[in-house]
């Protein structure tokens, strides 16, 4: 199942989507969409006869895990060398795994470092509760 959903007006399951659709439905800019493609973030965006892009489902598909590398705080280098990887073939995935174990560590760091953050503010938010008379936090 695709990440991203869409229908036509029909409510048929729609195939081939333009920049501007694959823009409305991720959010990204028509610019970005056409920078991943620049840097080889994204795979070869299949062209109509008269040149326009078409997504894919795939493509979508590609776009919604690309923004949860993102999220991560992935350099653009590193999913760069992932997409690469990808394109590359199954004898990769050692590789592939490697290179999102050692995100997965650097999340986790992040995890623990914003729940050491969000204790000390609830200790100052406790503090000054008290100071205010307030006892909702």
């Amino acid at each position: 199942m695709s990440v991203i959903e869409s229908t036509n007006e029909a409510g048929v399951s729609r195939e081939r989507f333009t920049i501007s659709e694959v823009a409305a439905l991720t959010g990204l800019s028509a610019h970005t969409l056409r920078w991943y493609e620049r840097i080889g973030l994204m795979p070869h965006v299949d062209r109509s006869h008269t040149g326009q892009r078409r997504f894919t489902r795939r493509d979508l598909d590609w776009l919604a895990f690309v923004g949860k590398l993102r999220l991560t705080g992935m350099s653009v280098a590193d999913m760069v060398r992932y997409a690469e990887l990808v394109r590359a073939g199954d004898h990769t995935h050692d590789e592939r795994r490697q290179l999102l174990k050692t995100t997965r560590r650097e999340v986790v760091a992040r995890i623990s470092e914003l729940q050491d953050t969000l204790a000390v503010l609830d200790v100052k938010i406790g503090h000054y509760s008290t100071v205010c008379g307030d006892t909702t936090t």
